[in-house]
Formats: C-alpha cells, sequence, structure tokens
C-alpha cells in the first residue's frame, strides 16, 4: 500500500470537499446549498478518491494496512481543505468567511455528546450515499445516492468532520477547542460509518 500516493489522493478528495463547502457558503438557500454541495462526494466517488468519511465505512472489510491508511487519509483531507480555503481568502469570495465563523460558533456552543451523535448520524448518511453509488445497477441511481445522502445530512444538522475542517480553516477558527470538537465528530463519524457494516454482515 502506497501511503504517498494515498496521501496524495487525500488532499485532493479534501479539495473537493472543500468546492461544495465554497458553493454551499455562497448561496442563501440551505436546500439549493445542500444540493450543490454534492460536487465533493460525486467528485470523490467518480475519480476514486480517498475522502476518510468514505473510507472509514470499510474498516472491518479490510487489513490492518487499510486501518492504518485512515489517518493518513484523514491528514490528507486536512490538508486538502487547508489549501482551497487558504485560496479562496484570497479572492473576493472571502466574505464567506463570515458564513464559515458561524457555522463554527454553533459547534463550539454545543456539547460533545450531541456532536458525536451528530457525527454519528451523518456518516450513517454517507455510508448509505457511498454504498448505493458502489452497489446500484442504475446510472442515474448511483448519483442519486450521493445527493440524497447528502443533501439529507446537511438539512438534517448532522456534523461531516471533514466539510467541518473546511469551515475552520476559512473561518480561522482553529484553538484547542476546535482540534477536541474536530476529533469528537471524527469519532463520531468512524462509529456511524461502521454501524451499517457491521450489522449487515450479522444479518447475511
Amino acid at each position: 500500500m502506497n501511503y504517498l500516493k494515498i496521501f496524495v489522493s487525500a488532499i485532493l478528495a479534501g479539495a473537493c470537499i472543500a468546492f461544495g463547502g465554497v458553493a454551499f457558503l455562497s448561496v442563501d438557500s440551505k436546500v439549493l446549498g445542500s444540493a450543490l454541495f454534492t460536487i465533493g462526494l460525486f467528485t470523490v466517488c467518480t475519480f476514486g478518491l480517498h475522502l476518510f468519511t468514505g473510507k472509514v465505512c470499510y474498516t472491518f472489510q479490510n487489513d490492518v494496512k487499510y486501518a492504518i491508511s485512515l489517518p493518513v487519509i484523514w491528514l490528507g483531507n486536512l490538508v486538502g481543505t487547508g489549501i482551497i480555503a487558504n485560496i479562496v481568502k484570497l479572492t473576493r469570495v472571502a466574505g464567506i468567511s463570515e458564513k464559515a465563523m458561524a457555522l463554527c460558533e454553533v459547534k463550539f456552543s454545543d456539547s460533545y455528546i450531541s456532536l458525536f451523535i451528530l457525527g454519528i448520524l451523518c456518516n450513517i448518511f454517507i455510508y448509505i450515499g457511498v454504498e448505493g453509488y458502489l452497489r446500484n445497477p442504475h446510472e442515474v441511481g448511483k448519483y442519486l445516492s450521493l445527493f440524497f445522502g447528502v443533501m439529507v445530512f446537511i438539512l438534517c444538522g448532522t456534523e461531516h468532520c471533514i466539510a467541518d475542517m473546511f469551515y475552520l480553516w476559512m473561518a480561522g477558527a482553529w484553538s484547542v477547542k476546535a482540534i477536541v470538537v474536530l476529533l469528537v465528530i471524527t469519532l463520531g463519524n468512524c462509529v456511524g460509518g461502521v454501524i451499517f457494516p457491521v450489522v449487515r454482515k450479522y444479518l447475511s
């Protein structure tokens, strides 16, 4: 397993999620924003990039090397979201940082148990979207899975650690508190990502 290539792929995946974040913050309609945000997961799945929240869902179906790659992917996603956020800050679109800060303040004022549960719920939706993309035999069905999975997790107000990385970068809101919040959400995403695969394996 080439961890350097995985890291580079993860940077690209983080950048794709950041593009979705830029689109989301650029419109006033939450429904439209959630639909546009799907460009992130759409691109990740289409080009086979490494996104932590998608890859973590298949931890127990793979070996130890796969598990070791997950922190590498997480860090790559962190770098990718940061690159795009800092590029956007150099443009006239930088005003979206105010919306990003508002989102971050909501997270900072929330309880850790709430963030953890919202992280679990988010990655259940992500698993539904990714698995639907992988298994649906119809091309239209594949992409509808992604759109519904992403739109629903945003409209329900759940927490996606990679999207949150982008908001933190965009808002310039990094702190010890921010790191703890992000790690709690990441842990929730991990739990949510493996619930369905584990239960499905039991049922089969």
